[in-house]
This record gives structure tokens, sequence and C-alpha cells, in this order.
């Protein structure tokens, strides 16, 4: 880690708008969190705090709740205004979680998995990064059973930065004392930047919003796809770091900042705009494609018939083709097929086994299914997820439920799923 006096813009720009979720432990070190509260907030990072009961014992609620502008957590019972439980919400809502000071106690409890309280519970619910900042005795932090305990957590991908050498509490002197504010500062920094970067050299296609299809110069068949999940995806691998194009359909929703965007109309367009992108390492096939387009678009409006003029008061007979299959185009084998193809399932009924079905049939790898049943999902601002998994050797696939979240951290979670799938296929190979 580089001296964290020296880097302040590096970290400045890896903490702008980042999400922290603060988990303030008992111990006399727990002061130091009321500066780094301060210290997070002049960067730009939004920080949530989680007090525990120890915690309460060195800092007040109200100190927290000051400096964090944001009401401090100290219930599991507690509700969010959304009424989800909030050692849920709290994780998901969250870039990162920090524990500081991280005590003996509350180490051990994550280490082996026990959620007694809202502090533990939020930690074993949290699918974000987490960094830890011990702070004990030197003699608890010499134990055996801690260092057990903090070689585990290392092992599950916990970070962790000091504890530094210096005077305790108790009147000793070793190894125990709480990282500085400013080094905490830069490791949280270090973190998200490690994060924000998971994807970077890899190019990643994404297809968003629906397909207008015409049918004459003022009427189209098309879907009430509003774009958003999409388009949050693609924003969610462009702060990871990847090179992204974005095919998108007809949408309200504005281009992702350092997104290459594709404007298309037609299914046919999409595949040309897709085919064009290739290669890729990963294609996300979001968009709600129109399964079926006119066969013979008129050039001119056609125009209702009218009473009296001889002509016959029924409708016109539209005849339908089928459109390009996208997802199974990019699917098939072949020297440019990308390395990891998702599609997504729009169904109303038997969600996943329809979605079970078009993995087989598509050929893709894996499948993000929801249910959309009576206007849900399109246009909403949530999801609720089944991640379904081909398996190898053609057998049942995987199935995920994801809790419902926003649409922007199913993104976050889907970057998460493939920087672990990646990186799973990189050792092995």
């Amino acid at each position: 880690m580089q001296n964290a006096e020296n880097r302040g813009g590096a970290d400045a720009a890896a903490l702008r708008g980042s999400r922290i979720l603060l988990v303030i432990a008992g111990g006399i070190a727990a002061y130091k969190c009321l500066d780094l509260i301060r210290r997070l907030r002049e960067n730009g990072a939004h920080v949530r705090c989680i007090l525990t009961r120890a915690g309460a014992e060195f800092v007040t609620p109200l100190s927290v709740e000051t400096l964090a502008g944001q009401t401090v957590h100290t219930d599991t019972l507690a509700l969010t205004a959304e009424s989800e439980i909030a050692h849920i919400r709290l994780g998901q809502q969250a870039d990162i979680v920090v524990v500081a000071p991280a005590t003996a106690d509350i180490m051990a409890k994550m280490a082996h998995g026990i959620a007694d309280d809202l502090a533990t519970s939020t930690l074993i619910a949290a699918d974000k990064p987490t960094l830890l900042a011990p702070a004990m005795n030197t003699r608890m932090w010499q134990h055996p059973a801690t260092a057990r305990n903090r070689a585990r957590l290392e092992a599950d991908g916990v970070a962790v930065v000091g504890p530094n050498d210096g005077p305790l509490a108790e009147g000793e002197s070793g190894p125990g004392r709480m990282a500085e504010v400013p080094e905490i500062v830069a490791a949280i920094a270090d973190v998200l930047a490690a994060r924000s970067g998971s994807l970077a050299g890899l190019r990643v296609l994404i297809t968003s919003g629906p397909t207008y299809e015409p049918i004459d110069p003022v009427r189209f068949l098309g879907n009430r796809s509003s774009g958003k999940q999409g388009h949050a995806i693609a924003a969610a691998c462009a702060e990871a770091g990847a090179d992204v194009l974005l095919v998108s359909g007809p949408t309200a929703e504005a281009a992702p900042e350092g997104v290459e965007t594709v404007r298309i109309e037609t299914a046919e367009e999409m595949l040309a705009a897709c085919e064009q992108g290739l290669p890729a390492d990963v294609a996300i096939c979001a968009a709600a494609v129109s399964d079926w387009r006119a066969a013979a678009p008129q050039d001119q409006k056609i125009k209702k018939p009218r009473r009296g003029e001889g002509q016959s008061d029924g409708a016109p007979t539209l005849e339908l083709t089928e459109n390009p299959d996208i997802l199974a185009t990019l699917s098939a084998p072949g020297p440019k097929r990308p390395r990891l193809v998702v599609g997504f399932a729009a169904e109303t009924e038997d969600v996943e086994a329809n979605a079970a079905a078009k993995l087989t049939a598509k050929g893709c790898d894996w499948i993000l299914a929801n249910r959309v049943a009576e206007g849900a999902v399109f246009g909403d601002d949530g999801n609720v997820i089944h991640l379904l998994t081909r398996a190898e050797g053609g057998g049942a696939p995987a199935v995920e439920q994801w809790p419902r979240m926003s649409k922007a951290e199913v993104a976050a979670r889907l970057v998460q799923r493939i920087v672990e799938a990646l990186s799973s296929d990189a050792e092995t190979a």
C-alpha cells in the first residue's frame, strides 16, 4: 500500500460517490471512527453506520449520526423505510463494509458465522468487500485463536489493515493498536479501486431496451422494456473497468458515462451492431427483442377503411415473420463466441422452468430470469432475479434466487458473478 499521506488525489477519486457501511465495535479506539467518518465524507463518500452495544459505551449514537449525516443503526429488528430487514438492506446498499475497531470478539464471530446482533448479522449477509481494522490488547492479538480467525477471514477474502505497534490503552505497548485514520482511508480506497478495475482489459457487449419493428411509417410492433436494467449493467461494467459496447433500442435512458453506445430500432439492426462489435469477452443480452416483425412493412400509413366507400370494415391482415435470434447467434460455437454469454428471460409463468428451457435452446451460459406478469419489472426500478447457470454435461442448471433489489444492485451483483466466473476459468485453464 502506498503511503497514505502522499496519495490524497488517488484516494479521493476512489472514494468519491462510494457507499461505505461502517461497523463500530467496542473498544477505546472507537473514538477514531468519528475522525474516520469526517475524512471519508470530505472525500465525497456516503457513510452509513452500525454502532454495536459495546461501541456505544465509547461513542454516542448522536455523535456518529451528526458526523455521518445519516441515521445510526443499532437494533437488529429495525426496519428500513421500505420495510426490509435492516441487516439485509444495509449490506446490499454498500460498496464496502468496514469494521473499525474490529475486536477479537467480532473477528471470532465473523470467522465462525455467528450472527447474534445487527452488526454480525449484516456482516454475514453482506456480499460486498469487507475491510477490518483490528484493535485489541497485544496478547489478544497474538493469541492462537485470533491468529486462526484472521487467517480464516483473509482466506474468505476479507481485507485487513493494521494493527500497528504502539502504546495501548492498558499502558502497555505492542501490536494491537488500531491503524491510524489516514491508513484506514487509504485501505478503503485500495479495496474500492481494486473492485472498480475488476473487469479491466475486458470487452463487454450489452444489449438493452426494446426493439421497434415497423408496420408502416407511424406504427410498430414492440414491448414495454424501459432499458433500465441493461443500461444499469452497462454502467456497472464500465465502472469495473471494462471496455463496454452498449447496443440500445429506443429508450428514454441516457447513455451511461464512459460507454460506447449504438442506437438502433429493429432486431436486424441490433444483430448487425452486435456482430460488428465482436470480438468480446462477455456478451449480455438484456434487450427485450421483438420475436416477430411485419413481413412486408408498408411505405405509407395504412388507412382505416371509411364506411360507405364500398370497402370492407374489417381490420387489415398483418403477416408476420420471425426475427433473428440474437442470443442464439452470439452463443453459437465459433472463434468469435464470447467466453461468457448471458441472456435474460422475461416470463409471466413458470419462471425457472421456462428459463431452463431457454438456456438449453439458446446455447448460452447463463440466464437471468424475472417475472413480468401484471406489469412487474418493465419500467420498475427494482427486480427479482433467478440466475440459471448451465451445468457441465447437460444436467439440470444450477439456480440462484436473488432477493428483490434495485436494478443497479442487480447490475453490481452480476458484475461480481462475472468476475468470479472468469477468474475461475483462468485458474483452471
